[in-house]
């Protein structure tokens, strides 16, 4: 299960356990229901110092709390109101809890896509191959943004323009850990050294990335690494080749993990 999930629904408990601890020692309802929403908060952002996971993510954690912290606050005064409670309220506590579960379900599709089974069963596959559902997400937008994802093409052209033939190699796989190789040639076929080579792992949508790996010298031109994939879904391998400390070189591909 991706973290965000985790987290999503690990908080959701942890507001839970927190208004039912603060009703224990008899704190003022208000009062539990801030401290419901803002403890869990604060441990998420702890959690996400040094590996952002994008506005949209965060505003969905800040309003499942909140939400559900008020829809607890609301609970308490009916009861103390005694009676029945009207269907008003009910429809609104009910469109909180809903929402809480929508998000969550595109929290995990939008990084893993559907399981497989309602996949392939709602979108078909033609070809028999696996089906991908997952959000593709989006860019920022700058003077870079046209390049982010980047197709074979200008890849070629970023090569003649520079002069180097550029092979990657170890990114393919299913698993977590690669063993990442960059070949690095000129027009003549002989290899470029002095090359500083680094691996940016980051989510799509992310403004930074979320690990970095520097590519060490192996043989002449030849540079590589270990590279440990955080988690599973979608992920934005980019190559980055410097020299003199220009960079002169950078690729992204996309990587699935499932």
């Amino acid at each position: 299960m991706d973290n965000t999930v985790i987290t999503l629904f690990g908080g959701l408990a942890g507001v839970l356990v927190l208004y039912a601890i603060g009703s224990l020692v008899r704190l003022p309802a208000i009062l539990r229901a801030v401290l419901a929403g803002l403890i869990p908060l604060f441990a998420y952002f702890v959690y996400i110092v040094g590996h952002w996971p994008g506005l949209d993510v965060v505003a969905i954690h800040i309003s499942v709390f909140f939400a559900t912290a008020l829809v607890l606050f609301a609970l308490t005064l009916f009861r103390r109101r005694g009676g029945r409670m009207h269907w008003v309220p009910k429809l609104l506590m009910s469109f909180f809890v809903g929402l809480a579960v929508l998000m969550g379900a595109f929290l995990y599709i939008a990084n893993n896509g559907l399981p497989e089974p309602i996949g392939r069963a709602w979108l078909g596959s033609k070809t028999g191959g696996p089906v991908y559902s997952g959000f593709s997400g989006v860019v920022p937008h700058n003077q870079e943004a046209a390049t982010a994802i980047s197709s074979e093409l200008s890849k070629r052209h970023r090569e003649a323009a520079l002069g180097w033939n550029i092979d990657v190699s170890g990114l393919d796989g299913s698993g977590l850990d690669r063993n990442v190789r960059v070949r690095v040639r000129n027009q003549t076929g002989l290899p470029v050294d002095g090359v500083e080579a680094e691996l940016r792992l980051e989510r799509p949508g992310a403004t930074l990335p979320e690990l970095t790996v520097p590519l060490v010298e192996l043989d002449g031109g030849v540079y590589g690494g270990a590279v440990h994939i955080p988690a599973s879904g979608r992920w934005l391998a980019e190559v980055r080749l410097s020299r003199e400390r220009q960079l002169r070189y950078q690729h992204t591909r996309e990587l699935e993990i499932p």
